[in-house]
């Protein structure tokens, strides 16, 4: 399971032109599974979310975790981060998780995020737009097989 983890000031997804989810303050995280992800990638990830310690202090030292913030977060899922760019131009999704499976690994990974942070999910399978203030510009990437 890959994460791209962007620190937001504001953070919204819109399908067909209508705001489907906002936030303020957080994290937007893009959700790639792929075909061997399990509970344990979950629990790995919502583990190190919970705890990056990314927002800044009160010296300006980013040492505070979304948790201190009381942050809020945006999570999408992007089967595109499975790509595979070894061979060619077009890119291959054949690690990425069939669709109805990693919409329920998808809805598990949201809400065991829940449990503490407010997370508000995109439109699975959609056609979705986002708009992303982010704020440092600061981007994490975790991949939970590279542990």
């Amino acid at each position: 399971m890959k994460v791209v983890i962007q620190r937001c000031k504001e953070g919204k997804v819109s399908v067909s032109n209508k705001i489907v989810n906002q936030i303020k303050n957080g994290f937007v995280i893009l959700v790639g599974i792929s075909k061997n992800d399990t509970i344990e990638d979950i629990d790995y990830l919502v583990n190190k979310i919970l705890k990056l310690r990314v927002f800044d202090d009160e010296k300006g030292v980013m040492n505070k975790s979304i948790i201190d913030i009381n942050g809020e977060i945006l999570s999408i899922s992007q089967f595109t981060l499975q790509a595979i760019t070894k061979d060619g131009n077009r890119p291959s999704y054949i690690n990425a998780m069939n669709g109805a499976e990693a919409l329920k690994l998808y809805k598990l990974f949201n809400s065991k995020l829940n449990e503490d942070i407010k997370t508000y999910p995109g439109v699975f399978g959609a056609d979705m737009i986002l708009d992303i203030k982010n704020h440092g510009p600061v981007t994490i990437i975790i991949d939970s097989k590279n542990k």
